[in-house]
């Protein structure tokens, strides 16, 4: 994978430092482990309801340590902005394709030795009642379990929940997965459904 700001010297240590700051003067908390053996994952970040989710996303894998990266929509990496966002750890996805989205990344899972892949389940900040599934075929083709990441606006608590291992039965994986997120406030609290 390309580099990101969370392996470029110096500045990581930056980021670190500053996000750890931002988030303790905001009043927010980090909550949960990641296991100290996971080196590779599928991580949801549930639920995504506003533009500002991406950079609390950041700033938590920062204090928790955690180089990740991120789908989003192409558009989002147009110039003059393609090469920050790619470099903030961004993986472009054309929704408007017919693309092999899921093949690629489980491939792309396969052949690294550590990957944080950050798939948003709603796959949009607009209101929906579906999770996507991608996120879980990506998970279950990789072998590799389900991070649940969240970022609870109400309680200013953010982190993650645990990890899911897929069983095959999708509906009552993600049935299963999202009971945890039940008691989750997104910013814009009318655009989430548990």
């Amino acid at each position: 994978m390309h580099r990101t700001m969370f392996d470029t010297p110096v500045i990581s240590h930056l980021l670190r430092a500053g996000s750890s700051l931002y988030l303790r003067l905001k009043g927010w908390k980090i909550t949960g482990e990641i296991p100290r053996d996971l080196r590779k994952c599928v991580m949801i970040a549930a639920p995504h309801t506003s533009n500002w989710d991406l950079p609390y996303m950041l700033m938590i894998a920062f204090v928790m340590r955690t180089p990740i990266y991120w789908m989003g929509k192409k558009s989002i990496f147009k110039p003059p902005f393609k090469h920050l966002m790619m470099w903030m750890g961004g993986v472009p996805v054309d929704r408007s394709k017919s693309n092999n989205m899921v093949d690629a990344s489980i491939a792309t899972i396969k052949t690294n030795d550590r990957l944080f892949l950050i798939v948003p389940p709603e796959g949009t900040r607009s209101k929906v009642s579906d999770w996507k599934t991608g996120f879980y075929h990506i998970a279950n083709g990789a072998q590799v379990p389900i991070l649940m990441g969240f970022l609870d606006y109400q309680r200013k608590t953010g982190g993650v929940l645990g990890t899911f291992k897929p069983t095959g039965d999708v509906q009552q994986d993600i049935a299963d997965i999202r009971k945890h997120y039940a008691h989750i406030a997104g910013r814009i609290t009318d655009k989430y459904q548990a």
